[in-house]
């Protein structure tokens, strides 16, 4: 089975929506691969995990889940036999019994990073000047102001519940290493990445590469589908 055969999703983190994807979805089409960006309610754990597996409903064939930021938390949940791999863009991957929030802080936070605290109904906002301080100091003006402005606010609900068992230890997994992220420190993806014996390459990119980096995005799916495509059968 090739990669021609199978459908990327691409699943978004918090504060984002599928507009993070458009230019990897168009890039990875170019490439033959299908693509689909899969909408999260960012309302907790439970639900995200929900809401993935309604988008996965209306895709036939094989699938790469592909997640960023908190995304890893959430495709490593699916339990569906038609995953032949998962690709972690700068993402997080806690391990059974692990919460988000405890990898998310598992190094010292940048200088520029946000302090980040649930307002009074337990949903986390983005300061809208961190689009451009931490979450995609890369990417053009123009695309951080349209960051800041679709943001979507996650609830605590999805930071602080334990997870089950995580795909990546019964499936194949790569890791995109974002080198200059703000936001998750690099030393934290390198580790979750080697905890997991995943394929690991890094760039010089900030937490949002799908945006400021898309090209670099896009080699590292179609590598990754390559590989899942000569393993799919297996699952």
């Amino acid at each position: 089975m090739n990669d021609r055969g199978m459908t990327a999703v691409l699943v978004h983190g918090a504060w984002a929506d599928g507009y993070s994807w458009a230019r990897v979805i168009a890039g990875l089409e170019q490439a033959g691969i299908e693509a689909v960006a899969a909408p999260l309610p960012l309302t907790s754990l439970a639900d995200d995990v929900a809401a993935l597996k309604r988008s996965l409903a209306r895709i036939e064939g094989p699938l790469i889940l592909v997640g960023h930021a908190y995304a890893g938390a959430v495709i490593a949940q699916i339990s569906e036999q038609r995953v032949a791999g998962l690709v972690y863009v700068a993402a997080l991957a806690p391990d059974e019994g692990e919460t988000v929030l405890e990898v998310f802080g598992r190094a010292e936070p940048h200088e520029k990073a946000p302090r980040l605290a649930p307002d009074g109904d337990g949903w986390i906002w983005l300061p809208d000047e961190a689009f451009a301080d931490a979450f995609a100091q890369n990417a053009s003006r123009e695309d951080q102001r349209v960051l800041a402005a679709v943001q979507r606010p996650i609830s605590v609900s999805c930071i602080t519940v334990p997870v089950g068992p995580p795909l990546w230890k019964t499936r194949p997994a790569w890791y995109l290493v974002a080198q200059d992220d703000r936001m998750i420190a690099a030393s934290t993806q390198r580790f979750m990445a080697q905890r997991m014996q995943a394929v690991e390459r890094s760039i010089a990119a900030d937490h949002a590469p799908s945006v400021s980096a898309p090209g670099e995005v896009i080699d590292f799916i179609a590598d990754a589908a390559r590989a899942f495509g000569s393993e799919a059968t297996r699952y």
